[in-house]
């Protein structure tokens, strides 16, 4: 690997205050042990000149301060049980971003090693506890050398045992004592900030000087290949970072996409926790409990477990201000709707972002929507502005990375009726397997494994019992299978280039220009998924794959594809040949088996996308704008109407209002040319005048599909 210019082909790391957040611990144990055994707390200034000495260098520099009979040894010996048990208990601090380092330089080929001035028997236990362990090659500790920190032969061992010269080591340390054995070493130095930063003419050896961990990985992930979009049957990383992410909506995309992408990850960890809003609380309550659910791969007869995954409810405001706060990057996958209303809940999570720890956020726009970025920025500034005064407001956007996005994806999720009879089923198949296994009767866990028992004590025999007994309970829990969404296998997601976390993640792809991709989105795929499902539904059928059976429905989708929509965007953006026939070409492929996925869920608000400047007039105003005739796209527009006035789902607001216009003055006109207010704002519609002769166009078809005696329905396959 190349690093500004230097071959490294090893990494050897100090543990503690390097990667394990340790010294304030060992000052705490060792000052409670100092108490404990000499009646006096070691100083912090006694504790500061030790950071990175050998247990004899810093012996000698305690009894300087505190006389010959300052009993080091044992107070080391107490502080080490102390330090023991609280580790056992809360686990190793591990300096954030630490995975990921790790990770990187051990995929990329990297020897490593562990140089440390603790002893073995602690550093063993502290590298085993914190599971880093399985990255090093070898360690090497502070009592298996003759000379300790600052003196260079722990590096220099640890070199030697690796196989490579110093100089294409990187050294990573955090201690003054540190950094001169690492400099005398002639390996790479790298400084990283911890308690006490060394003198500034010692600091000054590094190779380089990092403020944390995470400030290396960045510069680290430049150095490294990023990996290439996985396949779907790819395995997520096994290894978990530290970093916890957000999804503010739990809906299809969410839920069913947006989770695959953040559990691949850059390819090389995964998030610690998927944090995820819902105001569904079967869903809610369902995956909290499985602690996983499934999304099914049809297609490919295919699932994927999802799991590390929180559900929280959508109005819980407390829960909703910590997922802005901890996460490095939130989905907002919600309904054009709902984005006026939410927009306070995002502005207040910024704000207390912003008041916490101010750290730069990543909002993932998932919206059918061109600029859907710039609308929900447009609204959080606005909530952000009644909440702060305006130098705050513009310091919290200039932080917020509004991402526009394109997802090439059909997604849908089972029904809150199917979800309880699978829990049901799971339950019942759980509990008979426990009952079988005759584990029903062990209330608890200390029946297993009795409290105040040492393990050490147990026979070998003994630990294998219990342990056989918790297994078969885990394999039976684990068993646990809820599937909640269906989906499509397409993999990439588009996003605008901008945010650095985003060009990392394994299954994104950035681009500076996300229009082109934007109008293929939303006129190509969004306005013909729409008119799919109101034509299927209206021939009957229930789900996207039965209606694109029927070759009436498939007739007219291949026709207003490639004989309409296609070539207006062409006309319109030449470069989007380069990706036009993959999508097209995966989007029938998707809607052909897209069999769970309703047509009452892609029709729905038909109002909305029969908006001037939406998926399907808007493709007819394109296509118009270089003369491109329009009739199936004009057909479709009249199914749309057809779909509502009829009420096919009666439970869907937008086709209620329809309905009631088109009862009032039997006639589609006053929809096409509707002025009312949508949204907050006047609907953008037809002119009465202007937009005549195509009025005219969908009305003749609207009336022609309404007369049951004529079979406009069969028109697709008709039309030459």
């Amino acid at each position: 690997m190349i690093f500004k210019d230097r071959t490294i082909k090893a990494a050897i790391f100090d543990m503690d205050g390097t990667m394990f957040d340790t010294e304030r611990l060992r000052f705490k144990t060792i000052q409670q042990a100092s108490d404990e055994l000499f009646g006096t707390p070691i100083s912090d200034e006694v504790l500061m000149g030790s950071l990175g000495l050998s247990a004899k260098k810093a012996e000698e520099l305690a009894k300087s301060v505190y006389g010959i009979d300052y009993p080091y040894k044992d107070i080391r010996r107490r502080a080490d049980e102390l330090e023991l048990a609280h580790i056992r208990t809360h686990g190793v601090p591990i300096k954030k971003g630490l995975f990921q380092v790790l990770e990187r330089l051990k995929k990329n080929d990297m020897l490593m090693a562990v140089a440390t001035s603790s002893r073995r028997e602690i550093a063993e236990e502290y590298l085993i506890n914190a599971n880093v362990m399985k990255y090093f090659d070898i360690t090497v500790c502070g009592d298996e050398v003759q000379l300790g920190k600052p003196h260079p032969e722990i590096f220099l061992t640890a070199a030697h045992e690796l196989n490579c010269a110093p100089e294409h080591c990187f050294m990573f340390e955090d201690s003054e004592n540190g950094l001169l054995s690492a400099f005398g070493a002639g390996g790479i130095p790298i400084l990283i900030k911890d308690i006490k930063e060394p003198r500034p003419e010692i600091k000054q050896k590094a190779f380089q000087f990092y403020e944390s961990m995470t400030e290396f990985l960045q510069e680290l992930a430049d150095a490294t290949p990023n990996l290439p979009i996985p396949k779907l049957i790819d395995a997520f990383p096994q290894a978990i970072n530290q970093l916890k992410v957000g999804i503010h909506g739990f809906g299809a995309m969410g839920g069913g996409y947006l989770t695959q992408v953040f559990s691949h990850w850059d390819g090389y960890t995964r998030p610690m926790e998927i944090t995820a809003a819902t105001g569904n609380s079967v869903l809610r309550n369902l995956i909290n409990a499985f602690g996983k659910y499934h999304v099914d791969y049809s297609k490919l007869a295919f699932d994927q477990t999802i799991d590390h995954i929180r559900l929280i409810d959508i109005a819980d405001e407390e829960a909703m201000l910590q997922m802005y706060v901890e996460s490095e990057i939130i989905g907002l996958c919600l309904p054009e709707a709902a984005i006026k209303q939410q927009a306070t809940v995002i502005a207040q999570g910024l704000l207390a972002r912003h008041n916490t720890n101010g750290r730069e956020i990543t909002l993932l726009i998932i919206l059918n929507k061109v600029s859907g970025a710039t609308f929900v920025k447009k609204h959080v500034k606005q909530a952000l502005s009644l909440l702060t005064d305006e130098m705050t407001c513009k310091q919290i956007i200039d932080h917020v990375y509004f991402t526009e996005t394109v997802v090439n994806r059909i997604v849908s999720k089972a029904s809150n009726k199917a979800l309880i009879k699978q829990a049901k089923i799971n339950f019942y198949s759980v509990e008979g397997s426990l009952a079988d296994k005759n584990l029903l009767s062990r209330k608890n866990i200390r029946t297993i494994l009795p409290q105040g028992e040492d393990p050490a004590d147990q026979s070998i025999q003994s630990i294998s019992e219990k342990l056989d007994v918790m297994s078969n309970i885990t394999d039976i829990v684990n068993s646990f299978n809820v599937t909640v969404f269906n989906s499509g296998p397409e993999m990439a997601l588009y996003a605008q280039k901008g945010s650095k976390i985003l060009e990392q993640l394994r299954q994104v792809q950035v681009f500076d220009n996300m229009k082109e991709i934007q109008m293929i989105k939303n006129k190509l795929l969004n306005g013909t998924h729409a008119i799919i499902a109101w034509y299927s539904s209206l021939l009957g059928y229930q789900s996207i794959g039965q209606g694109m059976g029927d070759p009436r429905v498939l007739a007219l989708v291949k026709k207003l594809v490639n004989h309409e929509i296609k070539p207006a965007i062409l006309k319109e953006s030449p470069v989007s040949a380069n990706f036009m026939n993959t999508f097209i070409h995966n989007f029938i492929q998707s809607c052909k088996v897209s069999f769970k996925d309703p047509c009452s869920r892609v029709a729905r608000d038909p109002l909305r996308k029969l908006q001037r400047k939406e998926r399907i007039i808007g493709s007819i105003d394109l296509a118009q704008k270089y003369e491109i005739a329009t009739p199936m796209l004009e057909f479709g527009t009249a199914l749309g109407l057809l779909y509502a006035v009829r009420l096919i789902n009666p439970n869907d607001k937008e086709s209620l209002l329809i309905h009631s216009i088109y009862e009032e003055h039997q006639s589609i006109v006053p929809i096409l040319t509707y002025h009312g207010r949508y949204n907050g704002q006047s609907y953008q519609s037809l002119d009465l005048e202007k937009d005549h002769a195509l009025i005219e166009r969908i009305t003749d078809h609207f009336n022609r599909l309404n007369d049951p005696s004529l079979n406009h329905l069969d028109w697709p396959l008709e039309k030459a």
